[in-house]
Formats: structure tokens, C-alpha cells, sequence
């Protein structure tokens, strides 16, 4: 567990049997479905060559290309920046002729449960390394800032009694009221009955409540002063306040699933992995000769932003772009923020069902920022001599920093400061300022904690910033269902059955992390993507083999439990 205050709880026998991300609304194996020799499927001969449209180049809009090239497709990707989306890696300076050290400026953790996600980081050989967390093993220490009074921390014994305290109401909370040994117990397994029927209560009793209501509920919170440590402490990557509006579903399908632990980073950036996968030539792919990858379909580059959808004939789907280019496909996936359905993208209604369009009308984001200076080396190691305390640590603290992370370069060379990584509220307050303003209060934030420490003098070079909710495609940093939005998420989920559909709204497929249960997660953009996959393999008129069926030939067998609507 990488947290500062310890609060999984035990997850019950077979230890040997890791968690995974495969559950619980849709407890599919999609890490199974992959690394299986009959692969994920095909489609007709005739239909080899066919295009099909991918709207987005992050991870899932890659993933959906790289897999129904593989089948034999043609994929055109559309893609309004640079390949990555939310994997965005930035190289800050370093020394003359050195690789310098990476800013990941979105996802830059990811944990071993997201299963799918790693097959292709294997696939591509990219190497990782655990992620320096509050109080992980690889972090020599952590100091926890509140009120005023800084607690340094080399594990979690070195924290006060109060912090124990509130790991154990955290602990008691899940298992009282989550059932939550017995879900990871099932997961392990891939116990799909036990899982469905543990869920599936919860759901109908939990929708409506919100994270910070789930706490309130428990007799083991009863103190508002544990509530408000936990809250800016939190469990697993730091304080988690900034969740407390959303539904309790959201945060179970993460302690459940062992999201929040043991994390990694991918060693030089985590954009490495769809920009490899753009140019990664498959072992085995039908109909294209051999050395055929994403990028030599596309003559080097995607096609630029999508400005319009409409449908000019029945399942069909008419693209147009931003340099005026229009074309017809017989399918396409969309796999950007649905948010731009609604305002960057002129769309003919019939794309979707009106229930669907409510769905993501009502979709919230969570604004996310971070600040990144570059330093001449990792001085944090430096012993102080009267102590013995490194002279600075991997912080939480109720100040603006929030949380601060210390990267390390290679040796003892240039090296980077996550000054903060800021949620919500907390973000939309660093808004109004620049890259060195930003920088300037929180140099001062950190001079509290650390009055002794000249930061400033090791930084190397500008500050690098973002707030994604000011970034021109995305909307904040994921998407997070408030309590009510079960129902709305299950429409979006299950969107690529496209059977349940009438005829005049298929061929049109949603896939992304907005369309997954895991918002935020790598994993879930990977699990939509090969739904996606899965619906326009049968669109069509191809399938799996029976070997190895896929999400929806399971889909009967599996589907998210449906709450009633009257």
C-alpha cells in the first residue's frame, strides 16, 4: 500500500492471486481476452481494407486502431493535438547532451492491477519503475504538513496515534459497509457470481450517496476531526477531500481493484506508449503485408480535428475535419472527451439515442493542475547533520502545494520537482495564474514546511504547467460520476451492444475513459477501446472464436446490474 495512512483492508486468502481491474460493474478479462493465441477476433474477407474512423489518438483511440488494423481494417485517426492526449510527457532540461528528466503533465501512475494497460506496455518493452507515493517502499521518506505541524515519516509507525486511528475507521468503514474482503476476495478469483451479487446490492444502495456521506454514515467516523485528516491525507496517492461530492461507487471501484497501490511510472514517459503503438508493425495482422503499423497507413501523421458528424445514410457516419475534408465510413469510434460531442463538434442528433446525449450532458469532470521545475540534482537526499532527516520529502499538506512528488534523474543529475498536483477546487485556484507565479506561491508554501531549504536555488530552468481544464480539447483531468450517474454511465458503457440499438443509431461507437467505469485511469481507456473493437468486429458481421469469446458474447452473462427508471 502506498499511502500515508495505511488503509486497505486485508484482503483475505489466496495472496498469490493478484487484483485486477476486471470488475466489478462488467467483470470481464479483458487481460485474458488479450493474451489469447486465437486473438480478438475478425471480420469478413470483403470487409478487408474497409476504413473506419477513429476520432482521438490518446491511449483507447491507439489501442482501437492498433487492434482492428490487426483485424484487417483500415483505420483513419483523427486526432486534434499530439498523440497521447492525457499520457502527455514532457522533457524538462537537463545537462548539455543528457536525456534530462520527464514531467508527466497527465497520467503518470499506473497500478499493476490495470492488467490490459500492461499488456501492451510488455508488448512494447517499455521499462517502469515503482512510483515514489507517500510512504511507498521506494520513497525514503514522506512528511505530512497539517495545521501548521509537519510530521516526517519514514512508514507509517513514525506517524502520531491520530493517523492510525483514522486508517483503522477507514478500514472498518469499508469492511462494515462495502463488504470489501469479500469483493477482493472475489475478484482474485474471478468469481463473476459472487462479484455480481455483491455489487449489484451496493449499487442499488449506494447510488445516491456521496463519498463524504458514506464516511458520515459510518460510526467509525464519527469524529469530524478524523473525517477531515482523511481527508486531506486520504488513502493510497494523498488526500482525497476532493472526491468527497462524488458517489461512493466511484471510490469503491478503486480500493476494490487495488487502483490506488503499489504504483508505477513508465521509464521515459508514459506517451512512449501510443506513440509506440502507432508505429509498432504487428507480428500478426490480417490482409496488410508485413511492416504495415498505424503510422505508415496514415503517411506519418493522424488527420487533423474533427469539426463535424452527421449521418447521410443508414449506419453510416460522415466526417468532416479542419481542413475542410469530408468522408463517409461505415463505423467509427469515438474515443475523445464525449463533452466535445456537445460543443467542438457540429453533430447530427441521430449519432445516438436521446438517452444518450443525457448521459453525457450530465458528465462531470474533475479539474486537475500540476507544476513541475526542473532541478540540477536530487538534493532532498542530502542528510541534514543534526537530524538525520533527508532534507526534504514526498509532502501532504493542507496548504495550496497540496501534494509534492520528487523525481528522481539518473544518478545523482538533473532531477524534478512536482511542486503540486492539485483536484477540483484546489486546481480552479491556480487557474488565474502563470507558470511562475504559480511557481512563486507555492516556493513560499514550501518554505513553511521547509524553512531551511533553498529550493530555488537547484532550479534549473522555466516552470512547466498545466490545468487541464483550460487545455483547448479536454474538460479537466477525467470524468467522475456524482451520486445518481450510475444510470447514465451504464448507458454509456454498454453504447457498443449495439443490437440493443435501432438500426438508424449503429455504426457510431463511444469508447475513452469517459465511457468506462474507471474514469482516470489508463485502464479503463484500454478496456472501452476493445469494446469498441468488439462492436465494429460484429458490425461488420465478423466474431470471435469460440475459444476466446469477447465482451459482448459474454455481454448476458456479465452486464451491469439495471436500475429502474420510473
Amino acid at each position: 500500500m502506498t499511502s500515508a495512512v495505511p488503509t486497505s483492508v486485508p484482503a483475505g486468502p489466496s495472496p498469490e492471486r493478484p487484483l485486477t481491474m476486471c470488475g466489478p460493474d462488467f467483470p470481464f478479462g479483458y487481460d485474458d481476452y488479450l493474451a489469447h493465441p486465437a486473438g480478438l477476433g475478425s471480420v469478413p474477407p470483403d470487409c478487408h481494407g474497409t476504413e473506419v474512423a477513429v476520432i482521438g489518438g490518446g491511449l483507447s483511440g491507439i489501442v482501437a486502431a492498433y487492434e482492428l488494423m490487426k483485424m484487417g481494417l483500415k483505420p483513419v485517426v483523427y486526432e486534434a493535438g499530439e498523440i497521447g492526449g492525457r499520457l502527455r510527457s514532457e522533457r524538462l532540461p537537463g545537462r548539455p547532451g543528457g536525456a534530462g528528466v520527464v514531467a508527466e503533465m497527465g497520467a503518470m501512475r499506473f497500478p499493476p492491477s490495470s492488467t490490459s494497460l500492461f499488456h501492451y506496455v510488455d508488448k512494447l518493452g517499455l521499462r517502469t519503475t515503482p512510483f515514489p507515493n507517500p510512504l511507498a517502499p521506494v520513497t525514503p521518506s514522506t512528511v505530512v504538513d497539517l495545521k501548521g505541524r509537519t510530521h516526517y515519516a519514514r512508514t507509517t509507525d513514525d506517524l502520531p496515534d491520530v493517523f492510525q486511528e483514522v486508517a483503522r475507521a477507514w478500514s472498518e468503514t469499508l469492511g462494515q459497509g462495502a463488504r470489501h474482503t469479500e469483493m477482493q476476495r472475489a475478484i482474485r478469483e474471478r468469481d463473476v457470481p459472487r462479484m455480481k451479487r455483491i455489487w449489484n446490492e451496493l449499487v442499488a444502495r449506494l447510488d445516491n450517496q456521496t463519498f463524504y456521506g458514506f464516511l458520515c454514515d459510518s460510526p467509525a467516523f464519527s469524529s469530524f476531526r478524523h473525517r477531515e485528516i482523511f481527508g486531506q491525507v486520504g488513502f493510497g496517492t494523498g488526500g482525497w477531500d476532493t472526491d468527497f461530492p462524488n458517489s461512493i461507487l466511484e471510490i469503491l471501484r478503486v480500493t476494490y481493484t487495488g487502483a490506488d497501490d503499489d504504483h508505477r511510472s513508465i521509464v521515459g514517459g508514459c506517451q512512449q506508449l501510443p506513440l509506440r503503438l502507432w508505429e509498432r508493425v504487428p507480428t500478426k495482422a490480417v490482409h496488410w503485408p508485413h511492416g504495415t503499423s498505424l503510422a505508415s497507413l496514415h503517411g506519418g501523421g493522424p488527420r487533423p480535428a474533427v469539426t463535424g458528424l452527421r449521418r447521410t445514410a443508414a449506419q453510416n457516419v460522415t466526417v468532416t475535419d479542419a481542413s475542410g475534408g469530408i468522408r463517409t465510413y461505415p463505423a467509427a469510434v469515438f474515443t475523445a472527451q464525449s463533452w466535445m460531442l456537445l460543443s467542438k463538434i457540429a453533430c447530427d442528433e441521430s449519432l445516438l439515442p436521446i438517452d444518450h446525449w443525457t448521459a453525457i450532458e450530465r458528465t462531470h469532470y474533475m479539474e486537475s493542475s500540476k507544476l513541475f521545475v526542473p532541478v540540477d540534482r536530487p538534493f532532498w537526499k542530502d542528510a541534514d547533520p543534526a537530524t538525520g532527516r533527508d532534507t526534504m520529502s514526498m509532502t501532504l499538506t493542507d496548504r495550496m502545494t497540496r501534494g509534492t512528488y520528487l523525481i528522481d534523474g539518473e544518478g545523482d543529475g538533473p532531477a524534478a520537482i512536482c511542486l503540486s498536483y492539485t483536484w477540483c477546487d484546489d486546481s480552479l485556484k491556480w487557474l488565474p495564474l502563470s507558470a511562475d507565479e504559480r511557481m512563486e506561491v507555492m516556493l513560499a508554501s514550501l518554505g513553511q514546511i521547509y524553512p531551511g531549504v533553498d529550493i530555488r536555488s537547484h532550479i534549473i530552468g522555466d516552470p512547466v504547467t498545466v490545468s487541464w481544464e483550460a487545455e483547448p480539447y479536454f474538460m479537466g483531468a477525467f470524468k467522475a460520476n456524482l451520486p445518481g450517474h450510475y444510470r447514465y454511465q451504464r448507458r454509456l458503457f454498454t453504447h457498443f451492444k449495439q443490437d440493443l440499438l435501432e438500426e438508424r443509431h449503429r455504426g457510431f461507437f463511444l469508447a475513452g475513459d469517459d465511457i468506462s467505469w474507471t474514469a482516470g485511469w489508463a485502464e479503463g481507456a484500454v478496456q472501452s477501446a476493445l469494446n469498441a473493437v468488439w462492436g465494429v468486429m460484429r458490425h461488420f458481421g465478423g466474431g470471435t472464436d469460440r475459444a476466446n469469446p469477447g465482451p459482448g458474447d459474454r455481454y448476458e452473462e456479465l452486464a451491469p446490474v439495471e436500475l429502474p427508471e420510473d
